[in-house]
């Protein structure tokens, strides 16, 4: 009996060594499969691709004036590291009173084409993304009468003018990885276009710089 006891103690204290020692052994190749499945580089070992859709609100200047931009996309993410597809987004400006004519004009259009997205280390919490838009667009010149005594209150109105035009924009984003499935973004962009023709409008009135959020679904 005092053999039986004194074995079944020394295997109670062997047990701490030998749960211990066992991780050691395993640890060279647990090592070994995090690192064959880390991603290390833009244009190293990724594989897989997956998609998204993200919706955009910010502010831009149109004509020197302020105005609202709203626009979605839906993009194909490549390697963790390149995404490619369609966006759009429309914007109007505050009205400028013209007080020969008594009347309010404001510019309102939109504009979309093809994005592609460099991603920058989008495996980490946070970290990059450089989206190119390329396309066209329009915009139109409305203008209305308001009652000089209710500035709410607009009507009669139509559009003077209208154009197309030729668009690049191009944008840096700070992304952070919130859930799998969602990111937020925070971006600055400048955006070119050609020359519009409206009347009594700057032909640069479009060009000029946006900042603002998007809101991305998907896998990433």
């Amino acid at each position: 009996m005092k053999k039986i006891t004194t074995l079944l103690v020394l295997l109670v204290l062997a047990l701490p060594a030998i749960v211990a020692q066992e991780p050691e052994e395993e640890a060279p190749q647990e090592k070994q499969t995090q690192n064959t499945g880390e991603v290390q580089t833009l244009f190293g070992n990724n594989t897989g691709s997956g998609g998204y859709g993200a919706f955009t609100i910010g502010y831009t200047s149109i004509n020197s004036r302020d105005a609202l931009l709203m626009g979605a996309r839906g993009e194909w993410v490549i390697g963790h590291g390149f995404g490619l597809g369609l966006g759009g987004y429309g914007f109007v400006n505050d009205p400028t009173y013209n007080a020969v004519e008594d009347l309010n004009y404001s510019l309102a259009g939109g504009y979309g084409g093809i994005i592609i997205e460099p991603i920058l280390f989008g495996w980490y919490p946070v970290h990059l993304s450089f989206p190119i838009l390329i396309g066209g667009g329009g915009v139109a010149l409305a203008s209305y009468y308001s009652d000089p005594y209710d500035s709410y209150y607009y009507y009669d109105g139509y559009v003077a003018d209208a154009t197309g035009f030729f668009v690049a924009e191009f944008t840096a984003e700070v992304e952070f990885n919130l859930v799998r499935f969602f990111r937020l973004a925070v971006f600055g962009s400048y955006r070119y276009t050609s020359d519009i023709l409206l009347q009594n409008t700057p032909a640069d009135a479009l060009r000029g710089w946006s900042a603002g959020m998007t809101f991305k679904f998907g896998s990433f």
